[in-house]
């Protein structure tokens, strides 16, 4: 499915260049009839330089490949007419608003958006409420038809020793680090200088001096949305943290600021654009109190002093985090870092990471650790952005290897599931071909296709 989205994705950012070529060379025709759907000569040949402009590579004759991709499509969306498969509107409307948002990152404006797509920001949108309604109407056919696939061990180890050594997942090195965090005490004069600083950017607001979106270009600290003039996109209270969801819901003027607004990244002053229901759209500045190398230095001595008393057994490095670290996403589970850095990795949600996925501040403090060791005090930048100083204990490491039973099991499960399943599909789109009514057009068939039915005998 990871790799569904990623070619969805990718078909989508070049939709404008592609839908307008493909409207102005093609003469049209219906080459394939799969049931009662036509796949038109355009539906193709705009695939094709979709996938051309996104550098998406192609298995094979893309005359032949992207119509059988479409038919496969056909095929999924009939049986979802007939198993009734319905997909909320207001799903796909979220989705469509998360990949407007991706486009205006990537590209760097709502209107530098427009002009890339040629089209409008409405139009945009209505093109890609179909395409996510069909994926999200695939992806629930897809699951019906595995949902009764249940992976037991007993199958997972007769897989692994059916399976050529070689052919087994290789899983890199993995590690599990505990940190203990403690953050520099800034001064009430730094806080105050940010607090006045946002003060002033209101009032060259309201007085007519600058627009919100220009001194969010010019000096918000939160860079993602600064190129988009502060503006965050149609973002649901549960995805906001509690203090940012509060004053943004409050407004009701998108002429009115809002008062400085403190969360865990820093201070804010937010605008309003549009609330629709439970989502917000709104501008925001956020700017960071600095931390002096003083500060810095005293937090490092402070950490020193805490790792003495460790050092000298009177207290566990576990129970020092526990009553001293202030990362409020690790101190609870005794400091153990938890894996967000790929949301479709394996290993994401748990406690081990590959070294590439760890912050690069601890990746360099671990490197070379033996397991149980604890490294010397060191600066990073947290999650919030912010500077803190942080010791690493190497809890765990898993060498790279060949996947086994005893140490992967789950990815080992994850894999045969996936085996499975795509044997599944696999014979479900054969067994479709067998009494579906499929016509392709004379030039049109002539390929090696992946499922030979679609030529009838």
């Amino acid at each position: 499915m990871r790799k569904i989205r990623s070619f969805l994705l990718t078909l989508f950012v070049s939709l404008g260049a592609a839908s307008v070529s493909a409207q102005n060379n093609v003469i049209d025709e219906v080459i394939w009839v799969v049931g009662d759907e036509a796949i038109l000569k355009s539906d193709v040949e705009q695939a094709r330089l979709d996938a051309l402009n996104s550098g998406q590579r192609l298995d094979g004759d893309p005359y032949c490949v992207i119509p059988e991709q479409l038919a496969i499509q056909k095929l999924f969306l009939q049986q979802a007419a007939i198993d009734s498969v319905e997909v909320s509107d207001g799903d796909v409307f979220q989705e469509v608003e998360n990949r407007m948002n991706e486009f205006v990152q990537r590209i760097g404006s709502k209107e530098k958006v427009e002009e890339y797509f040629g089209k409008t920001s409405s139009q945009i949108r209505e093109y890609l409420f179909e395409a996510v309604k069909t994926q999200e109407t695939i992806r629930e056919v897809r699951k019906s038809l595995m949902k009764d696939i249940k992976v037991t061990p007993a199958q997972v180890r007769r897989y692994v020793k059916e399976v050529p050594e070689d052919s087994l997942p290789f899983i890199p090195t993995q590690l599990e680090v505990q940190l203990l965090v403690r953050q520099p005490v800034i001064s009430l004069a730094e806080i105050n200088r940010v607090k006045e600083q946002l003060r002033t950017f209101t009032e060259q607001v309201n007085s007519g001096q600058r627009t919100f979106a220009q001194l969010a270009q010019l000096h918000s600290e939160d860079r993602m949305s600064a190129q988009r003039g502060g503006e965050l996109g149609f973002t649901p209270r549960s995805q906001l943290v509690p203090e940012f969801a509060t004053a943004a819901f409050n407004l009701t003027d998108p002429k009115t600021i809002s008062k400085i607004v403190e969360t865990e990244y820093g201070f804010h002053i937010i605008q309003l654009i549009e609330k629709r229901g439970d989502r917000v759209n709104a501008r925001h500045i956020l700017m960071r109190p600095r931390v002096s190398d003083e500060e810095l230095v005293a937090c490092l001595a402070q950490m020193d002093s805490i790792m003495d008393v460790v050092n000298k057994g009177d207290i566990t490095f576990e129970d020092a985090i526990t009553l001293t670290s202030e990362d409020k996403d690790t101190r609870a589970n005794y400091g153990i870092m938890v894996n967000k850095a790929d949301m479709y990795s394996s290993l994401y949600g748990t406690s081990k990471f590959e070294m590439k996925d760890l912050p690069a501040e601890v990746a360099k403090a671990v490197a070379g650790m033996q397991v149980g060791e604890i490294s010397k005090p060191f600066i990073m930048v947290n999650q919030q952005g912010k500077e803190v100083v942080a010791v690493a204990k190497l809890r765990n490491r898993i060498n790279g290897h060949r996947a086994t039973m005893k140490e992967d099991y789950q990815t080992l499960q994850e894999v045969l599931t996936e085996k499975l399943s795509e044997e599944k599909v696999d014979n479900w789109i054969r067994e479709m071909q067998k009494k579906t009514y499929i016509h392709i057009n004379e030039g049109w068939g002539n390929c090696e296709f992946k499922y030979p039915g679609w030529v009838k005998e």
